[in-house]
């Protein structure tokens, strides 16, 4: 579903991915991990046209992709759920969602018909459709977020630190809601600092540092990784 082969970005002057190749298959969850810094989020941004890439190629389904707009991209269907969540914070609950159906132009009965199947996987947000999706709290906002990217029935969802900030209560749920999305067969890049949380939902795993895959494979042999537990579990 999504292939990234010797991909290279970064910020002007500033090269921050260098050289980095994976792969995600369709139903599958591959996890991305690494400290904060390590270039997880900006990868993702390179993958969904939100910053230009310098060097490497990027398919979707066998497409090259490489040099696409974000606008385009999404239209091909890709979604990327920002770190941060980037809501429309003055905006109700549905006219978030509603935005959500805007890079495949869906309108009128098939934009509600997607709203309603999306409250019904997410039924905290059907009591809060009319409230400001800056009140909502922090894991209604993560919700919401996900929801939103859903609302185009996306084939590759890339999703950045979607636990951050959130009460462990809360990141279990919302990582129970990623591996639900896999029986619907999305594609999902996960990019995490909760590693341990992350590996558990996981079909397999890349390890960032400094711009760099440094290790990979399937993520329960990385869960017992003498060097993924010093590294991030502080066993």
């Amino acid at each position: 579903m999504l292939k990234v082969v010797n991909l290279r970005a970064g910020y002007g002057p500033l090269q921050v991915i260098n050289g980095v190749s994976l792969r995600v298959q369709p139903g599958e969850i591959v996890a991305l991990i690494g400290a904060n810094g390590s270039g997880k989020s900006t990868l993702l941004k390179a993958i969904a046209g939100v910053i230009p890439q310098t060097e490497g190629r990027v398919l979707l389904r066998d497409q090259p992709v490489a040099g696409w707009t974000a606008d385009r991209l999404a239209r091909r269907g890709l979604a990327l759920v920002p770190e941060g969540r980037a809501l429309f914070h003055g905006m109700s609950v549905l006219d978030n969602l509603r935005m959500g159906g805007y890079p495949k132009r869906l309108a009128g009965a098939r934009l509600a018909e997607r709203i309603e199947a999306l409250c019904v996987r997410f039924p905290a947000l059907r009591e809060k459709l009319s409230q400001r999706a800056g009140e909502l709290s922090g894991g209604q906002r993560q919700m919401l977020a996900i929801a939103r990217a859903l609302v185009s029935e996306p084939e590759i969802l890339l999703l950045d630190e979607p636990s951050t900030g959130l009460a462990p209560l809360l990141v279990a749920e919302i990582f129970d809601c990623i591996g639900q999305l896999r029986q619907a067969g999305i594609a999902i890049l996960l990019a995490e600092q909760n590693v341990q949380g992350t590996l558990r939902i996981a079909s397999r795993a890349y390890v960032m540092q400094t711009g760099r895959i440094v290790l990979n494979g399937p993520a329960a042999e990385l869960l017992r990784s003498e060097e993924i537990q010093r590294a991030y579990l502080g066993k």
